[in-house]
């Protein structure tokens, strides 16, 4: 009970004393708070990692600059930039327009030139963590299983093993058969184990975690995207058949105009579409929720502190009334991508039922 209270204590002075980073408008003056500034600041990639802040003091941990432009290499610390106020080098921290946030250089038009940015982030920095925890967790369970081969699992072992148990023969095996399933249960028992552990690690506001890595376009695409090639490298005749020439469909909405070729082809592109985005739009949905909650305080306290006061035990408990049903989200959007992943791989090496029928016959 004393670890629930220290957790709960460092999670919303974590929160609260990291809220006027964004409402201060990056250090400068006494603006007023800005709730959506606040939100997006924290949800979106940046290239410092912020701790605290104490007043106008913000502690950050400051990561390397990766630039390449004009035929040189530029590595060095995002500190340089002295939180997005100075330039270094002629680079800076757009302000505004579509690049706002992203390192530019000033064209002497004033326009913005993005150079190609290799730089170690947040969320990059989050996904290596991220990485090194899930390999050092399973190769942990790994050991203990070669230890304890003929004895009842324990630890982490007792924990994992009837998840996995449970990815294993309600996802995988019930959506691809038992004749491949087995082929891809390394994949999605990865795909799944990432997606949740990165889920759980972003709710925890407290370095090295609380990076947003499932609620970046660019992880769940890449995420979707391994899922889809998986599809097309794997795909048998059969699938290509479906799409091509979809079996029980009139001839007319094949030829003169392959409408219905058409249409499976881009629902084809379509599913992984649907995985980058469901996990993307849920995960930050729940970020943005939590995060508003806590912006009510000093939304209510800037026009009288007695009602940031009032409000903030009301914004307390629903914040934690969310992020325990974050906890429940953290499975549920993993579990959903590794079963659709799973159900569009099973999709693809699907055999014939005539071929099936054949296989029985021989045997018979």
């Amino acid at each position: 009970m004393k670890r629930v209270r220290i957790y709960l204590f460092v999670l919303f002075a974590s929160l609260f004393s990291s809220a006027p980073h964004a409402y201060a408008g990056g250090g400068h003056g006494e603006e007023g708070f800005n709730a959506g500034e606040m939100i997006i600041s924290h949800i979106v990639d940046a290239y410092e990692w912020h701790i605290l802040s104490i007043g106008h003091t913000h502690v950050s941990i400051p990561l390397p600059v990766i630039l390449y432009d004009e035929g040189q290499w530029h590595i060095f610390s995002s500190a340089k930039f002295h939180h997005g106020t100075e330039s270094y080098k002629g680079y800076e921290l757009a302000t505004e327009g579509a690049l706002k946030g992203k390192i530019v250089r000033r064209a002497a038009d004033g326009s913005y030139i993005r150079p190609l940015d290799f730089s170690i982030t947040k969320n990059v920095l989050g996904l290596f963590i991220a990485s090194a925890l899930v390999i050092l967790i399973f190769l942990y369970v790994a050991r203990m299983y070669r230890k304890t081969r003929r004895h009842a699992p324990r630890g982490f072992q007792a924990i994992l093993e009837p998840l996995i148990i449970f990815i294993r023969d309600e996802v995988i095996k019930a959506s691809i058969g038992e004749k491949h399933y087995e082929r891809f249960a390394p994949y999605l028992l990865t795909l799944f184990f990432f997606i949740f552990f990165n889920n759980l690690m972003g709710l925890i506001p407290i370095f090295p975690f609380g990076a947003n890595l499932t609620g970046n376009l660019a992880v769940t695409g890449i995420l979707a995207l391994f899922t889809f090639l998986t599809i097309i490298i794997r795909a048998n005749k059969n699938y290509w058949a479906h799409i091509f020439n979809t079996p029980g469909v009139p001839w007319w909405l094949k030829f003169p105009l392959p409408l219905m070729p058409i249409i499976e082809l881009v629902g084809m592109f379509i599913k992984p579409f649907v995985l980058m985005v469901r996990l993307f739009a849920n995960i930050t949905a729940g970020h943005i929720i939590i995060l508003g909650f806590i912006s009510l305080i000093f939304v209510f306290g800037q026009t009288n502190v007695f009602a940031g006061y009032g409000i903030s035990v009301l914004s307390v408990v629903l914040a934690i009334f969310m992020n325990f049903v974050e906890l429940l989200v953290a499975f549920i959007q993993a579990f959903v991508f590794t079963l659709l992943s799973a159900m569009y791989i099973g999709s693809a090496v699907e055999e014939h039922h005539h071929e099936d029928h054949a296989h029985a016959a021989e045997h018979h």
